[in-house]
């Protein structure tokens, strides 16, 4: 009886161990099982998120790519149009800066002719409609001389001169002493500074180069000198006294409408 117990008392353990065991086993075999499955799933799931993104970066390139060749077509295209046209604008200024170049140079050419033609007739027949002086003047070169006997003071003769847009007479170039010596003028008026002292004669060649001019003082004119011409001298005596009075101003452009349109008694242009 002794051994039979002692015999079951050792079985129990053992049994007890294979039970724990194959329980183990059990679980331990079920398990992994199940956590493989969900990662084997997961990892799937990425796989194709991983795939559909670079496919979708694919056709994205694709059509960047597609895009960006396209418009570089485009600006080719523009930048070439834009070449041209400023070949173009390019060569019609060139165009249009010549043909103001010759119409300048022909209206230069039409106002000689017509300047020259206008002379002639002023030639023939004084006071023409032509001349770019007004009635009573006399047209000199570039200039319109104004010469009347009335006799005034210095100061007045300026006054009358500037009455009519003009000067005294001044001789500040060679075209106007040569219409100074051509006229051979007696005792006119010159627009010389008045001066303080009194200056003797002097040839009016000198006034070509001299500065001259008129130019007005602040002391009481009453008390001054003012010059006259003398045929070709040039005098100086009290402004308050009187002389004659030359005044000269700039020619108008001839008209060329005026010489088109004028008639010569024959009836002729």
């Amino acid at each position: 009886m002794s051994e039979e117990v002692t015999y079951a008392h050792l079985k129990f353990p053992e049994s007890r161990k294979t039970e724990n065991i194959q329980e183990v086993d059990r679980f331990g075999t079920q398990a992994p099982p199940a956590a493989s499955r969900i990662w084997r799933q997961t990892a799937l799931t990425l796989t194709l998120l991983c795939l559909l993104l670079l496919i979708g970066l694919g056709i994205l390139g694709s059509i960047f790519y597609t895009t960006l060749k396209i418009d570089k077509g485009r600006l080719n295209k523009l930048q070439n149009v834009k070449e041209e046209l400023q070949s173009n604008i390019s060569f019609q200024l060139m165009t249009n800066l010549n043909r103001s170049e010759n119409i300048r140079n022909l209206s230069i050419t039409l106002q000689n002719l017509a300047t020259k033609l206008c002379r002639e007739l002023n030639r023939k027949e004084p006071g023409h409609k032509c001349s770019p002086c007004p009635n009573s003047w006399i047209w000199y070169k570039n200039n319109c001389y104004f010469l009347t006997t009335t006799l005034q003071t210095w100061q007045d003769s300026e006054t009358s001169c500037s009455s009519q847009n003009a000067s005294l007479l001044q001789i500040k170039e060679k075209s106007t002493l040569e219409f100074v010596k051509s006229q051979k003028l007696y005792y006119y008026w010159l627009g010389l500074s008045p001066r303080q002292d009194y200056r003797n004669s002097e040839e009016v060649d000198e006034h070509i180069t001299s500065s001259a001019g008129l130019k007005r003082s602040t002391n009481d004119i009453n008390k001054m000198y003012c010059g006259y011409i003398y045929e070709t001298k040039i005098f100086y005596i009290p402004c308050t006294d009187k002389q004659k009075i030359a005044c000269e101003k700039k020619a108008n452009t001839v008209k060329t409408e005026n010489i088109l349109m004028s008639e010569d008694p024959d009836g002729r242009i």
